[in-house]
């Protein structure tokens, strides 16, 4: 069981990473696929403005209007771009006539800014492949050396950056995970040590009453036989505790079986501990003892066993009162559960069943949960609140399938 447990563990986690690894891999191959379709735009446009070059050198007349090559290419330009004699020389130290889109701060001296220019020009070329002007004879006149604009410089990029912070995300999120997991698992062990020690308490300490109560009546045979009678009810009881705890994380073997009958039994034993528990109670029952379902009697014991002692503790004042009323509605077994004590609030009607969550000063939040777990995942049933009023009372509602 152990070893299926680390071995699906493993394989969640290599298919996470696989899915990731997929979806980084998408990213970036998407990224740099615009990246290049920015790119061969950008070229286009550089070839376009090399064309709108040739053309004005090889027209005759001097007096065309070319407003339109001007607004409608160069003033568009939004990428790196230096123009050039057929020599590498720079034709203009001018912005907007030499060159367009390169930051040169607030330099005026010329000479810094040919320096600046002729390194830049360097980086340009190492970047693309110029373009040449040729004059209508074919000869090289000018090139036009351009770079990538700042927008292909942040989509090449952004892969990258999103899966760092996707790693560090995921890195995050599973050590924040693995510290809640160990959390949980700590709280489970104590809670499941104080479930223990809370189910082992009423048998022993009705033990305990028995054997002064043998001390004080050892003369009276009657009395004798009696409170050995009830010694080995609780024997039997603490022997069911063992069997509940080794049922939890197996499939427990259903019968067709009596929730009356069932309930009843618990009752009957709450009964005669009750004043030792130092609760005025009465408990009662009501329905059809003809109604069966399919139960495992240990388990469901355990269920009414810890409803009745939440209700217990939910009782304060000296006359208790627990009810359970069982009926069938069309293929449901319906069992309720009333209590006349300090009620529960609405908002933490779901969250009663919750493991860890506990209204109580010392509680650990588990009978009730396991409680769900028990009615839920081995009866396929459901357990819920009914209805709740603050200082009246609670209805808990236990539905399950008739056999």
């Amino acid at each position: 069981m152990k070893i299926s447990t680390i071995t699906s563990a493993l394989n969640l986690k290599l298919i996470l990473i696989i899915i990731g690894s997929a979806i980084a891999l998408g990213t970036l191959f998407y990224t740099q696929s615009i990246v290049s379709k920015l790119q061969e735009r950008e070229k286009e446009i550089v070839q376009l403005y090399a064309s709108s070059l040739e053309f004005v050198a090889s027209s005759e007349n001097i007096t065309n209007d070319f407003t339109f090559i001007f607004q409608n290419i160069i003033q568009r330009i939004d990428f790196p771009l230096i123009l050039t004699d057929a020599q590498n020389k720079l034709t203009s130290i001018v912005p907007g006539k030499g060159f367009k889109n390169i930051d040169i701060g607030t330099e005026k001296d010329p000479k810094k800014i040919e320096l600046m220019l002729n390194e830049k020009l360097t980086e340009l070329s190492e970047q693309h492949e110029p373009i040449v002007v040729k004059s209508p004879d074919g000869i090289v006149i000018q090139k036009i050396f351009y770079g990538d604009s700042d927008i292909i410089y942040q989509l090449r990029f952004y892969p990258y950056l999103q899966i760092i912070f996707a790693i560090v995300f995921i890195i995050i999120a599973y050590l924040s995970f693995n510290y809640i997991r160990k959390n949980e698992q700590s709280n489970i062990w104590v809670g499941m040590s104080k479930e223990t020690a809370h189910q082992l308490g009423t048998p022993i300490s009705s033990l305990m009453g028995w054997a002064e109560m043998l001390k004080m009546n050892f003369k009276n045979p009657d009395k004798v036989i009696n409170t050995a009678d009830e010694i080995t009810n609780d024997l039997i009881r603490l022997n069911k505790i063992t069997t509940r705890f080794s049922k939890i994380g197996s499939k427990p073997e259903l019968i067709d079986e009596s929730p009356y009958n069932v309930i009843n039994r618990v009752i009957n034993y709450f009964e005669r501990r009750l004043p030792q528990l130092g609760k005025n109670v009465a408990l009662t029952i009501e329905g059809d003892e003809s109604t069966k379902a399919k139960l495992n009697a240990e388990l469901f014991e355990w269920v009414i066993e810890n409803l009745i002692k939440n209700s217990l503790d939910a009782i304060e004042h000296k006359q208790g009162k627990i009810k359970f009323l069982i009926s069938r509605t069309n293929n449901n077994i319906e069992i309720e559960i009333t209590d006349n004590g300090k009620g529960i609030d609405y908002k933490n009607w779901k969250d009663i069943f919750r493991p860890g969550f506990s209204t109580k000063r010392r509680g650990w939040g588990l009978g009730l949960s396991l409680s769900k777990r028990i009615i839920a995942d081995y009866h396929q049933g459901k357990i819920f609140v009914n209805n709740s009023v603050i200082d009246e009372g609670t209805t808990i509602k236990v539905v399950l399938k008739a056999v």
